[in-house]
């Protein structure tokens, strides 16, 4: 009783959990970022990284974080004398957090010259994982400003690369984020369908005409987007990608009304609406009549979805802190939570999948780094390729059952508003739609398998990492794991397109945790060096729950309720 007098606590409350900084907080992460830089570059990143740890999960931050999600953003269509504005009002609270996160670099990073070099891709991985959770999703545009900056430096002009230096600054007076405005009315992950034309006037300029139904960021000072020259043909090889500002070089607003903003389940901070291009001028990025506009998005579509994937790693880093904070200071039954074995071996679980999802973004990051750095070979070139959707697949699963469960380990206030956990599930929910559902990443890497031998490349990269764990403690993973490669390679032969397309989902899934555990049992090797077994219980942990997910249902006719002839 006298401790909690002394702690301002009346007797019959417990104590509210304390979440731990981001970076100190977070063995995993500080364990993955040791293993993937090396012991050098590490001790340089460190203080870095603390800095950003401790901002992030600050009790300012996180009331900047609960402010912007309680102050949705505002449309005012029009100016007090009538004149169309179209201007959409976000939280003070929402533009800080985004200031924190330009001046950490959470852009910035990949495109300076440090002595990360092809490594930089982590330590920014890192800056993500922690800033993300508590940015009320202005990690959305950022994660779109990276993809629109590599895009522009790749296929742009020396005007597109002019505007790249705006979007990776750290200056947040200067600094720029981009939109991508993909999604319309026929669909979204089906851009052979995209109805905005482009006609180009007579003095060469290009303006564009159509109806984008969700596009997020949408306060960001550009976009690229999808547009069909007049003349074009039609599907995909017709389309041609553009950069499209807000605001004019003369200040006034380009011709982009917007007709609503959206009311959404989650990301409630971050303004997202329909627009109507009615005339927005416009800047083809690349030579808009080769029909390459497919293409030239695809670079922004691979970077946006491994910060989807970061993301969703974040996500769920974020919930298992929360809820182990909550089991050190609950109470129940003589015991507090963190010390009850049906407790324990929930949040075991869940740090096991915070564990496998780092595993693969972390992979992910370190091939995209080398890629941009040009040090990357084919073989990395395909392994990223393949990598990239079921990494987005699996961490997006995975999120959203850790986060639901991080709730529930908490209890009644984990359901109340005014615990931020309700914000955090519901954002959660956002990350396997965005950027591409489940079937559409799981249809994906079929491709990748057919266009680049993507799951021998898999295959082979996980055999290898397999072969130099040495640790008697990791021969139970190690060969679970080789089994799941093998009934994974027999599974890959379905000659039917059909079959193989209705199969795509479970095989993903067996794919992607079959990796991961590939890679778990790698650094746990790395980590046993020096004392730690605890990467080698998460690997055990996984292998020992089932890599490899049961086929997918054999009668399809249950989709739709149809009749069945036979069983």
């Amino acid at each position: 009783m006298l401790e909690n007098k002394l702690d301002g606590m009346p007797p019959s409350l417990q104590a509210p959990p304390l979440l731990p900084d981001a970076w100190g907080g977070d063995r995993a992460l500080r364990e993955s970022v040791n293993f993937h830089l090396g012991d050098e570059a590490f001790s340089f990143a460190v203080p870095e990284l603390s800095r950003v740890g401790e901002t992030a999960t600050a009790p300012a931050t996180l009331a900047l974080a609960a402010r912007a999600e309680s102050e949705p953003p505002k449309l005012v269509p029009y100016a007090p004398w009538g004149e169309r504005m179209d201007e959409i009002i976000v939280s003070d609270a929402y533009t800080e957090l985004g200031k924190i996160g330009i001046r950490a670099g959470v852009t910035a990073l990949p495109y300076e010259d440090t002595d990360y070099a092809a490594k930089a891709r982590i330590v920014w991985a890192a800056l993500l994982h922690m800033w993300g959770p508590s940015s009320a999703l202005y990690s959305c545009p950022v994660a779109m400003t990276d993809g629109a900056a590599r895009t522009l430096l790749l296929h742009g002009d020396l005007d597109d690369i002019g505007v790249v230096g705006r979007l990776t600054s750290r200056d947040p007076a200067t600094a720029w984020t981009s939109g991508q405005w993909m999604t319309e009315t026929t669909g979204g992950s089906d851009v052979s369908r995209t109805g905005t034309v482009a006609r180009r006037e007579e003095g060469g300029s290009w303006r564009l005409y159509g109806t984008k139904w969700f596009t997020s960021a949408t306060t960001s000072e550009m976009a690229l987007t999808l547009a069909r020259p007049e003349g074009a043909s039609d599907g995909s090889r017709g389309l041609a990608l553009f950069r499209i500002h807000r605001m004019l070089d003369d200040g006034h607003r380009n011709a982009i009304t917007v007709r609503r903003l959206k009311d959404k389940l989650g990301t409630r901070a971050l303004p997202t609406a329909e627009l109507e291009l009615e005339g927005a001028l416009a800047y083809p990025v690349g030579d808009p009549l080769d029909g390459g506009g497919v293409r030239r998005i695809a670079t922004m579509l691979n970077i946006t979805r491994i910060h989807n994937a970061l993301g969703a790693t974040g996500a769920l880093g974020r919930g298992l802190a929360w809820a182990r904070a909550h089991a050190e200071v609950r109470e129940a039954f003589g015991s507090r939570l963190a010390q009850l074995p049906a407790h324990r071996a929930t949040l075991a679980d869940l740090a096991v999948d915070h564990a496998a999802s780092l595993a693969l973004t972390m992979r992910c990051c370190d091939l995209m780094g080398r890629i941009e750095h040009g040090s990357a070979s084919d073989g990395e070139v395909a392994l990223l390729r393949g990598l990239t959707p079921i990494t987005k697949l699996a961490t997006g699963r995975w999120s959203i059952a850790g986060v639901t469960e991080a709730m529930e380990a908490i209890g009644g206030v984990g359901y109340c508003e005014d615990s931020t956990i309700p914000a955090l599930v519901r954002n959660t929910h956002v990350i396997p739609i965005w950027e591409g559902t489940t079937n559409v990443m799981a249809l994906d890497f079929l491709r990748a398998v057919v266009r680049v031998d993507a799951l021998s490349v898999l295959i082979e990269d996980a055999n290898e990492a397999l072969a130099r764990c040495k640790h008697p403690l990791l021969e139970a993973p190690v060969h679970e794991t080789k089994a799941a490669l093998r009934l994974l390679e027999e599974r890959a032969r379905i000659d039917d397109a059909e079959a193989a397309a209705g199969q795509a989902r479970s095989f993903a899934v067996g794919v992607a945790a079959a990796y991961a555990c590939a890679r778990l049992c790698l650094q746990g090797e790395w980590a046993s060096s020096r004392g730690d077994l605890r990467t080698i219980a998460a690997a055990t942990r996984l292998a020992e729950r089932g890599l490899v997910p049961a086929p997918a249902p054999s009668h399809l006719e249950l989709a739709m309720d149809e009749e069945l002839s036979t069983l």
